[in-house]
């Protein structure tokens, strides 16, 4: 795939496509900035959907060997107004104690999407760090803080999030009140990736950073799910850093909701009495720009 990315003009303004037939491509991407827009499309029998995905992209690659998170993903994203269709993205590495981040996609510009997706690691699998950013009927596999950045406004919408071990989905890095980033995950669930997954292991989320703004809305929340919903990041007494964070939650579902009997939540996250919108997040326009594909929603 590196190939297809180095033969795309860098100088064009028209759109370019790559499209990756079927099978298992053992190594890291990196799509730099382009001049152009960018559609990506894996091979598929329904597009619609993760599930008959038929190309992977697969790479082994941790902090103890680069310098930063960014260095370590499968597939690093630079590109503005880029749209990815059906493709699998993986980082195999595991888990060790110290500079485990093992990132699959480091997604690091305005405008990028990833429909019908699938996205597998450990530690830090999805770095949605700048930008309007959406992920929409698309999986997402982890254990440690597997959905992290500082500066996106990302939404989620139909998405399955798997949990591999115990830990932490989210981790938002929102860095002031005047950010305006969000993670907001819409309409999705929340489940181990299998049965072997125990009850009350993964939080929804912890503050990476002080302001930190996260909401699961209309969500489905198996057992998996803390009863508390949400854990701080420092455990020190008078150190969690909880005053400014916007960890919340609307109208879910399921054994892991307050509606399903869990809890009771964390003190510092809060029960919203409306939904947030797709507009407060990506903009009054989003629905007219490029990576908005609206038959995903």
């Amino acid at each position: 795939m590196q190939a297809a990315v180095l033969a795309l003009s860098f100088t064009t303004t028209t759109a370019q496509t790559i499209f990756i037939y079927p099978g298992t491509y053992n190594e890291q991407v990196y799509i730099p900035v382009l001049k152009s827009t960018l559609t990506i499309l894996g091979w598929t029998t329904d597009a619609r959907s993760y599930q008959a995905n038929t190309a992977t992209i697969t790479f082994n690659l941790s902090r103890l060997n680069v310098t930063n998170n960014d260095l370590t993903a499968t597939l690093r994203v630079w590109n503005p107004n880029t749209k990815i269709y059906n493709l699998n993205i993986k980082n195999t590495f595991g888990h060790v104690n110290t500079n485990g981040q093992n990132l699959a996609v480091s997604a690091q510009a305005n405008g990028q999407a990833f429909y019908g997706c699938q996205l597998w690691g450990y530690q830090d699998t999805l770095l949605a760090n700048r930008g309007n950013q959406i992920y929409a009927k698309s999986l997402i596999v982890g254990a440690i803080d597997f959905i992290f950045g500082m500066y996106a406004q990302a939404w989620f919408d139909a998405v399955d999030i798997r949990t591999i071990a115990e830990g932490w989905i989210t981790a938002s890095g929102r860095i002031d009140e005047l950010s305006t980033s969000w993670y907001v995950i819409n309409n999705s669930t929340v489940a181990g990736i299998d049965r072997s997954i125990p009850a009350g292991s993964i939080a929804l989320g912890r503050p990476w950073r002080p302001f930190a703004r996260v909401v699961f809305q209309s969500t489905y929340l198996t057992d998996v799910v803390v009863p508390a919903g949400w854990k701080v990041w420092n455990t020190t007494p008078g150190l969690e850093g909880t005053s400014n964070v916007t960890l919340a939650e609307y109208n879910n579902s399921g054994p892991g909701s307050l509606a399903g009997g869990s809890g009771p939540r964390a003190d510092f996250s809060v029960q919203l009495d409306a939904p947030i919108t797709p507009e407060t997040v990506l903009g009054a326009t989003w629905k007219t720009e490029f990576y908005a594909d609206l038959s995903y929603f």
